[in-house]
């Protein structure tokens, strides 16, 4: 008895003398950082969690709307595809380069949001041409050129002009048509979407709780307003991508 008693006594010692030893080493790991504690995965947890924007899907009876699949050709002859925009956020836009009325005004909006995160290789721009029978990628590349377009995401898109058409009005739900009668021959939406890194349509909700959906890229933040009162949404937009590209 007395043995095992001595045994109990020397354990008890072993236990005191290596806390004594190595208790202050833990705490100063703790101090310098070394180890995490809980408060620190639950810091961890949180920041994770608060990475998840507040910006909404675009809901079509239960799913997701998702950016379709194309393929066409940029303004330096390559092929791009949908595939080519996964892990980035980029915006969407249907124009062509002898429009004489809104396109200016979009793309000159557009590039500023591109030198605004121009630090940015995650983020881009897909700009689909409707009069792909002028727009060549020659005259494209030329047009990017004009209005000073440099981010290497950001494409201008020319090909077939019914899988075009398709795209914007069946794909997105941005209209664009050809129509003789309007200035230009063609007419089209001044809006905007914004694409995540998944490829899902985003945006955010109104002052009623709905989604948006887009984004008017005719009013420029200078501007604040256009003649009808219509208040710009430039500044809103480069808000969400900013959001998007920390998730």
């Amino acid at each position: 008895m007395k043995k095992t008693n001595y045994s109990y006594v020397g354990i008890a010692f072993i236990i005191l003398l290596f806390g004594i030893l190595f208790v202050p080493k833990i705490v100063d790991r703790i101090t310098q950082g070394d180890v995490i504690r809980n408060e620190s995965r639950s810091d961890y947890a949180n920041d994770k969690k608060n990475q998840a924007s507040d910006l909404v899907f675009i809901d079509n009876n239960g799913e997701k709307r998702k950016v379709p699949e194309f393929s066409f050709t940029n303004q330096e002859g390559k092929t791009i595809t949908n595939k080519d925009y996964l892990g980035k956020v980029y915006v969407v836009e249907f124009f062509f380069t002898t429009c004489p009325t809104i396109c200016p005004r979009m793309n000159n909006n557009l590039v500023k949001i591109q030198d605004t995160f121009k630090d940015f290789e995650n983020f881009g721009v897909a700009s689909f041409t409707i009069n792909p029978d002028y727009d060549t990628p020659e005259v494209l590349k030329n047009y990017a050129q004009t209005y000073g377009i440099t981010n290497p995401n950001w494409n201008l898109l020319t090909g077939e002009k019914e899988a075009i058409y398709n795209l914007a009005n069946a794909g997105f739900y941005i209209y664009a048509a050809q129509n003789e009668n309007v200035l230009g021959g063609f007419e089209h939406s001044g809006n905007f979407a914004l694409i995540d890194k998944n490829g899902y349509i985003r945006s955010r909700k109104d002052e009623n709780g709905n989604p948006i959906i887009y984004y008017r890229g005719i009013v420029s933040e200078e501007e604040q307003t256009d003649d009808d009162g219509i208040a710009e949404e430039i500044s809103i937009l480069k808000e969400d991508i900013a959001k998007l590209l920390k998730e």
